[in-house]
């Protein structure tokens, strides 16, 4: 414990910096996705102080990143109610939802964008959490909203342009997939969602595209394959597209499935 006079003991002075090291390991951890690396400098401080908000924090988002979410509301829940961290409110909303809390998520998130308007994070999760609720309107608003406050943040347009094309707005879809994409150019997200705007506009060619550029990183996602086909038989390009439904297909007897239903179903 630091006084005006300096260390009152210097054992405490010791093992507040042991702490304090333990806590950046464990936030660093996080940034390099390591959850387990997380989780474990987390636990050393908890053991010390239980009620330690900062590790209860880092354990909560630990657990979650782990698919763990059940585990991870208590510990957030703690962390969230001793302190003001709008990051440890939008963690706390992901965990709800995983567990299929949803209402208690959107709750939580809207006193969270309200106490902290300027949380460009809150209004990401809010508006892919309406989404995934079928309430695209709602989503479109939040998401909306966000981006006057964060312009520069491709998440934000990217879950914009799925919250348009769940509506059918794919021309609005493709605005917000181009804002995306001219700060994030190889975002896998905008660019499989520039290719659906485009293909459910009927715009084959900017759709193909697009899907090429997709699965350049992504050779192995069967369903940009199945779409990129679909484009290259709208265009003529018959052997190229059947080309594609087998690589759909490649290696699975369930994927062979899916591309022949989809094959037999193409014009």
């Amino acid at each position: 414990m630091m006084t005006a006079n300096g260390p009152s003991h210097p054992g405490d002075a010791d093992g507040e910096g042991r702490d304090d090291d333990r806590l950046a390991q464990g936030m660093s951890a996080l940034d390099d996705e390591r959850p387990e690396d997380a989780e474990r400098m987390a636990a050393e401080l908890l053991k010390a102080d239980p009620h330690h908000g900062a590790a209860l924090y880092v354990l909560g988002c630990a657990l979650t990143m782990q698919g763990r979410a059940g585990e991870a509301i208590a510990p957030l829940e703690a962390a969230s109610g001793d302190h003001d961290n709008p990051e440890c409110d939008t963690v706390l909303a992901i965990a709800l939802r995983q567990v299929g809390r949803h209402e208690d998520a959107v709750g939580r998130l809207k006193l969270t964008i309200k106490r902290y308007p300027a949380h460009a994070a809150a209004f990401n999760e809010l508006g892919y959490l309406l989404v995934v609720m079928g309430r695209y309107d709602e989503a479109a608003d939040v998401l909306t909203q966000g981006l006057q406050i964060a312009p520069a943040l491709p998440q934000l347009s990217i879950q914009l342009g799925y919250a348009e094309l769940s509506r059918r707005n794919c021309a609005n879809a493709k605005v917000a997939f181009a804002r995306a994409l001219d700060i994030s150019p190889h975002s896998h997200d905008a660019l499989f969602g520039m290719a659906k705007a485009h293909q459910e506009l009927g715009e084959n060619e900017a759709a193909v595209d697009y899907f090429r550029r997709y699965l350049t990183d992504r050779p192995n996602d069967s369903g940009a394959w199945l779409n990129l086909g679909h484009g290259l038989l709208e265009l003529g390009q018959l052997e190229p597209g059947y080309e594609c439904f087998r690589m759909a297909a490649r290696g699975n007897a369930e994927r062979y499935g899916t591309a022949l239903t989809s094959l037999t179903a193409a014009a």
